[in-house]
């Protein structure tokens, strides 16, 4: 066989390999915008009723000293009864004085020891120890920030749905790094939340900012077993029929990586946890598609896309050397890349537009890093990845 064919072989598979990452992203940009449909009656209907849930917010805290005492202070400020939400913080190597200093604030604070730390174990510890009678069990990270109605808007919600996911968001802008984490953050949300709830299927969970049912969610915690806790929920909440609602104008405010040794190590976790989530979900795929499951499929799918960061360097850098040695075979690519471009741009809350694409040159250094960690991944890890704070 001809060597230029075998290439050229080569060439449209892999092609076509990167056109399904580019058609998912570029489907569900058009979708989000469109009209979403909701049960606006119900909602209203709620809202009228005055039932006040009470809920259990957990504060799983591994070496989290920085942030966790702002956090859990501001979250304190909710104009929701006090008496009607519990803060319990799970502080896993942390010091005695940030411990002492969180056990002089109205929470619980639990001091787990740990042989292998992970926020599942913190999560089901939690569950384990703090007694109570509640609604709903509301997940954070250790620096994430609310505004006062928090509680206030998300009890309404929670009258209707039995998992949601709220608005997690950029508090720190501080350097190319933090803005570009932001803005991938964003495009996530719209891709995979809001598209999704207006195309009627559910939001992706993203590991904080999220409500579940206390029931629902002590019934499922102690399945978790891997670093993608978020991915595992989901799962199994889409494995059992259940409805995850995003909640765009509830907003958590996450503090993004601002170096490119705490992004490489945030993606490594990612990373793992999508291949471990694409391995465990593939088996479930013919059940699924049998029971007419399509919010699992489509999650699967989910975890096969390639990461949209690798994606567009890939395909620039391909259409650049195929412009130069194969000019025949380049427009293909160059319309990929275009198509993968707007639809981002799209993606991309009209605010964080300027301010983001003028960070692109970081994008280049941090994919090279990315790629390295594909090198790394162990799929059978469980071992939870510490992402460090600067703030």
């Amino acid at each position: 066989m001809n060597i230029w064919l075998i290439i050229h072989i080569i060439e449209i598979i892999l092609w076509i390999v990167m056109a399904g990452s580019v058609a998912y992203v570029v489907f569900f940009a058009i979708i989000s915008l469109f009209y979403e449909k909701e049960d606006r009656v119900a909602i209203h209907a709620a809202a009228l009723s005055n039932r006040m849930s009470r809920f259990l917010i957990l504060y799983p805290a591994y070496n989290e000293d920085r942030v966790v005492i702002n956090a859990v202070e501001r979250f304190l400020m909710q104009d929701y009864p006090p008496s009607l939400y519990t803060v319990a913080v799970i502080s896993d190597h942390m010091q005695p004085e940030t411990n002492n200093y969180l056990h002089s604030l109205p929470i619980t604070l639990l001091t787990p020891t740990f042989e292998k730390s992970s926020k599942a174990k913190a999560m089901q510890y939690a569950i384990n120890e703090v007694k109570g009678d509640f609604d709903n069990v509301v997940i954070m990270d250790a620096d994430n920030v609310v505004r006062s109605e928090f509680l206030s808007q998300l009890n309404i919600l929670c009258s209707v749905y039995d998992a949601i996911q709220c608005h997690r968001c950029a508090k720190n802008a501080n350097n190319d790094v933090a803005v570009l984490d932001g803005a991938s953050e964003e495009i996530n949300n719209t891709i995979f939340r809001k598209a999704h709830n207006r195309l009627g299927l559910s939001s992706a969970l993203i590991g904080s900012g999220m409500c579940f049912k206390y029931e629902l969610f002590k019934e499922n915690v102690f399945k978790l077993s891997t670093a993608g806790e978020d991915r595992e929920m989901e799962a199994l909440l889409l494995s059992q029929g259940i409805f995850i609602k995003y909640a765009p104008d509830i907003h958590v405010f996450d503090e993004k990586v601002s170096n490119q040794d705490n992004f490489q190590r945030q993606r490594m976790r990612w990373m793992t946890a999508q291949v471990q989530s694409l391995l465990s979900q593939l088996p479930k795929i013919p059940s699924a598609i049998l029971h007419g499951n399509i919010n699992f499929v489509d999650k699967t799918i989910q975890q096969a896309l390639i990461p949209r960061s690798i994606l567009i360097v890939l395909l620039g850098g391909i259409s650049v050397f195929m412009t130069i040695v194969f000019p025949v075979w380049a427009l293909k690519w160059w319309v990929l890349f275009a198509l993968l471009a707007i639809a981002l741009f799209i993606a991309l809350p009209a605010q964080l537009r300027l301010g983001s694409f003028k960070k692109v040159l970081a994008i280049p250094g941090l994919v090279i890093r990315m790629l390295k960690n594909i090198l790394h991944i162990d799929h059978k890890n469980t071992d939870f990845i510490h992402t460090e704070h600067n703030t």
